[in-house]
């Protein structure tokens, strides 16, 4: 922790829970920026560095006035500072920041930083104890560490892109997208987590001090999610298959139709609840049945028994089925759309959507709350993604004493 920001914390246990931390992020697009959100709504000082023209995600997805709204949630709660990482200059700003700061994040192509002259053992040089995360494609070593990657490369090495579809005998369609960035995303959680284990263990387990190091690949975020595939695979050849809405291992599990054509997921896969849905239902029949008498053998009949519960799913509007289901105290719910989740009582009780300020688009949007929640200390939205080097007179004067004229011939010569 830094000693700037001991004295910040000092005594005031009511703060987020990661105040005092600093966090220096080198990256661009998805993995390293979502990894430092996370740090940041937890309230860790993030210090996002950018090029002069921005983080390209700046112009992803739908604007306002020019702005991205995807931005707004990406770049909430960090400082941004821009730099020509080109120029020498820029080069001697970002080493003195990583001796004030408690980590750094990048999740350029690996030996990029270091072609940079930005390399692990000149950064630490400025910081001894500094914790570097390396976010990459393939990871730091091994034959693929080269070659290029995007999150959807992770999906599909990592197994998950093969198991988006509907099974194979249903669909001849190419293996479907999740719909989210979901392999950068999940690449920057291991990232975030690693973190913080990084700074227990410098801090607190060991209390040594010294340097580590994360290496984390997008390919390897997505593969360690593949729960059985690996082992079913190794013990038994099986290749684990894709089910479309179903599961594989439990029944039933799927979505199904309602009258007004919206779907609603059902889990009713122990023997509990498959009694209750069943007399839900009006079809105690089928609690007497081999074909659905335990879980296994719901399994092998799942396409029978989605059907008939489809049949009788299809009766109901989405709400009046909701109701039933509730009350038969069954997991359920409606597929929501963005405007289901923005008007959820349940999300709106528990601050997982927010109105927030943005300053840069003139008007309050909708934002994600923050996860995880700690009630004691929780976690704030202190502002939405700003201006590209917003913070660049903040950083650099406040934080590294540079004088106004200083910055100013920074500007002039292209370094900020």
């Amino acid at each position: 922790m830094t000693q700037s920001a001991e004295a910040q914390t000092a005594g005031d246990g009511m703060r987020p829970p990661l105040s005092g931390l600093r966090i220096l992020e080198i990256g661009h697009f998805v993995a390293a920026p979502f990894c430092t959100r996370l740090l940041a709504d937890l309230g860790a000082d993030v210090i996002k560095i950018e090029p002069r023209g921005g983080d390209p995600v700046r112009q992803w997805g739908e604007q306002i006035s020019g702005k991205s709204l995807w931005w707004s949630v990406h770049g909430r709660n960090k400082r941004s500072v821009t730099l020509d990482l080109k120029s020498a200059r820029a080069r001697e700003i970002i080493l003195t920041l990583a001796g004030k700061c408690d980590a750094l994040v990048e999740n350029f192509r690996p030996g990029q930083l270091a072609k940079l002259g930005l390399g692990p053992e000149v950064l630490r040089a400025s910081n001894p104890s500094l914790i570097i995360a390396h976010i990459s494609g393939y990871g730091q070593t091994g034959p693929y560490r080269d070659k290029a990657a995007f999150g959807v490369i992770g999906e599909a090495i990592g197994g998950l892109r093969y198991l988006s579809n509907d099974p194979p005998e249903a669909s001849d369609r190419p293996p479907v997208r999740v719909g989210v960035s979901i392999g950068d995303s999940i690449a920057g959680l291991y990232a975030a987590f690693g973190i913080v284990s990084a700074l227990w263990q410098r801090d607190a387990g060991r209390g040594d001090g010294a340097a580590r190091t994360l290496d984390v690949a997008l390919t390897e975020s997505v593969f360690s999610m593949m729960e059985a595939m690996l082992p079913e695979y190794g013990a038994l050849g099986k290749i684990k298959q894709p089910t479309g809405g179903g599961i594989a291992t439990a029944a039933p599990s799927n979505a199904y139709p309602a009258a007004d054509g919206s779907w609603i997921l059902i889990a009713a896969n122990s023997d509990p609840l498959f009694a209750k849905l069943a007399t839900l239902m009006n079809r105690p029949d089928l609690l007497e049945t081999d074909a659905y008498r335990g879980n296994r053998a719901r399994v092998r009949n799942a396409a029978a028994l989605d059907a008939m519960i489809g049949d009788w799913s299809s009766k109901f509007s989405a709400d009046a089925l909701q109701k039933k289901l509730d009350e038969a105290d069954i997991p359920s719910s409606k597929v929501y759309t963005a405007a289901d989740c923005a008007a959820d009582p349940q999300y709106r009780a528990r601050g997982m959507v927010r109105e927030i300020d943005d300053a840069t688009i003139g008007q309050s949007i909708l934002h994600p709350g923050i996860v995880p929640h700690f009630p004691d200390s929780p976690g704030e939205v202190r502002w939405a993604g700003a201006n590209s080097g917003a913070h660049n007179q903040d950083v650099l004067g406040d934080l590294l004493g540079m004088s106004l004229e200083e910055i100013t011939s920074l500007s002039e010569e292209g370094v900020i």
